[in-house]
């Protein structure tokens, strides 16, 4: 738990470094709290940052606000990530033919059309994480393993 708040305080100095002064963009916000192994949904996630947000709502978020409520979050272990079986399960009913492996416009299309849509930044991230890029496909078993997260 103190290496996350270790890793905010961290984060904030680079911040500061660079010239953000102001705090963080929202939406920066929801990258930082999943770096932080916290998986979230989006509706957890505004709820989160409605918790912190100013009065006069700027778009951005202060530090000074956020870390009481990230510490409190770490250290209740909320919003836990999925296990790998349980990431593994889930690609595997995508994969309806059992090849083993998504297109990229197969997974595309189950991330903007079912479930919690994706934003655009968010899918291309995703995307440039999941693709082979040799193959072009998801090989969703390496993927998995990859972006598993191991409980401390």
């Amino acid at each position: 738990m103190t290496e996350g708040v270790d890793r905010l305080k961290g984060r904030e100095e680079e911040g500061r470094r660079e010239g953000k002064k102001g705090g963080r963009r929202g939406r920066e916000v929801g990258t930082i709290i999943r770096s932080l192994g916290c998986c979230p949904s989006e509706a957890e996630l505004h709820d989160m940052l409605a918790e912190i947000e100013e009065e006069e709502p700027t778009g951005y978020i202060r530090f000074e606000k956020f870390l009481p409520m990230m510490t409190k979050t770490l250290m209740e272990r909320r919003y836990k990530p999925s296990p790998e079986d349980v990431l593994l399960k889930a690609f595997q009913v995508l994969d309806t033919d059992g090849k083993g492996y998504l297109t990229q416009d197969e997974l595309v299309k189950y991330m903007q059309d079912d479930g919690e849509p994706f934003q655009q930044e968010e899918l291309e991230e995703m995307l440039s994480a999941a693709v082979d890029p040799e193959k072009g496909t998801i090989l969703y078993r390496d993927y998995v393993s990859r972006m598993a997260v191991e409980e401390t």
